[in-house]
């Protein structure tokens, strides 16, 4: 039987993992630095409170890939959940994604879909061609005001640069409403796992094809016992930062707990630049089947990612993409290593990405290998 490393206990490697193992020639190992699996969607249940926490901020599974959404649900009992997000400026609660509400609210009117769309339109940006920055996009999507309000000082605090220097794709996944509809993901799939994440993962890795290591990371001492190497780690970090390092983002995160109902719903954001902080979590409404008294909440602080720090977000910035293509360089020519995932590919991916994505690397790999 032929040996996989994996670096990486998350989503990405899990998927890979249980794809090799079911082939029935392939014995895995994982390894992870961290004390547990599930990467940044580890979930587990708070002692004081006994709620479920997304210990590295809130992952809601959202898509309409149909195959996706049953491989999840072979591994875990999902109910459903709808993200309804919430976004306080200059002292009022709006919904997000900008909506026929959030509109008629900002601007003091009672327009119609069809009003609010031409209204839209006369107040957007129509001259801007094709995007090339997410304020571009954002001046051309819903005008100025609306940018100001919800988008620059947020966006700013989020990614700690001017929206000018970000790609417009960032925005791009945001929608824009002319009816009521204030759920934040228009997927036809949307839910959460009953008993959390890392319990999907662990259900993932359960067969006897698979073993896993954690508090250890893959070095080059481990790589020759091995025939292929899938890594989900960062691409500079694992060849040194040669080219020198790619940009990412980071969260600080500072958990309180309530004695109650803190703040009515599960994710609220921050839109004010003399507010610190992006948004606050409050963990219990994400699973709104159970019932808890107290409460446990979260502010979120984004940061410059540091050398100790946990690299969350891709940032891709333009002084990002000839560092970049070198690296891509490199991986091009490696022959039995293979980068997944959003840090091995510099890449924002939602979970259902990463699991299309490690489904569709598995499946190319067992075929090009037999």
């Amino acid at each position: 039987m032929r040996r996989a490393a994996i670096a990486g206990c998350g989503l990405s490697g899990a998927v890979i993992a249980r794809e090799l193992a079911e082939s029935g020639a392939w014995q895995i190992d994982l390894f992870d630095e961290r004390a547990h699996i599930g990467g940044n969607c580890h979930t587990e249940r708070d002692s004081k409170t006994g709620i479920m926490v997304h210990q590295y901020g809130p992952h809601i599974f959202h898509t309409d890939d149909e195959e996706v959404w049953g491989y999840a649900n072979r591994f875990a009992e999902f109910k459903p959940f709808y993200n309804r997000v919430k976004a306080i400026y200059r002292g009022q609660v709006y919904s997000l994604p900008i909506s026929l509400h959030t509109i008629n609210q900002f601007f003091k009117k009672s327009l119609s879909p069809d009003q609010a769309k031409d209204f839209i339109e006369s107040i957007s940006e129509q001259s801007i061609g094709t995007p090339k920055s997410f304020e571009e996009q954002a001046l051309k999507f819903v005008g100025k005001d609306l940018y100001e309000a919800f988008f620059y000082g947020y966006t700013l605090k989020q990614w700690g640069v001017d929206p000018k220097q970000l790609p417009a794709s960032i925005l791009k996944r945001l929608p824009v409403r002319f009816n009521y509809n204030d759920t934040y993901y228009n997927c036809k799939y949307q839910g959460m796992p009953v008993n959390g994440y890392t319990d999907l993962i662990e259900k993932i890795l359960d067969h006897p094809n698979i073993k896993y290591s954690l508090g250890q990371r893959v070095d080059d001492s481990l790589l020759s016992q091995y025939d292929h190497l899938f890594y989900s780690g960062t691409i500079d970090g694992f060849y040194g930062y040669r080219f020198g390092r790619l940009s990412y983002r980071s969260i600080e995160f500072e958990r309180f707990y309530y004695d109650g109902d803190f703040q009515g719903n599960a994710v609220v954001n921050y839109s004010d630049m003399d507010v610190a902080h992006t948004r606050i979590t409050e963990h219990k409404h994400f699973a709104p089947w159970e019932s808890h008294e107290g409460s446990i909440c979260f502010k979120e602080y984004s940061k410059q990612t540091g050398q100790n720090d946990i690299p969350y977000y891709p940032m891709s910035l333009k002084r990002d993409k000839s560092k970049l293509g070198h690296y891509l360089d490199l991986a091009a020519k490696e022959k039995n290593v293979t980068f997944v995932g959003r840090l091995g590919t510099y890449r924002y991916l939602d979970m259902h990405v990463c699991i299309r994505e490690a489904l569709n690397t598995g499946r190319a790999f067992l075929k090009k290998k037999i």
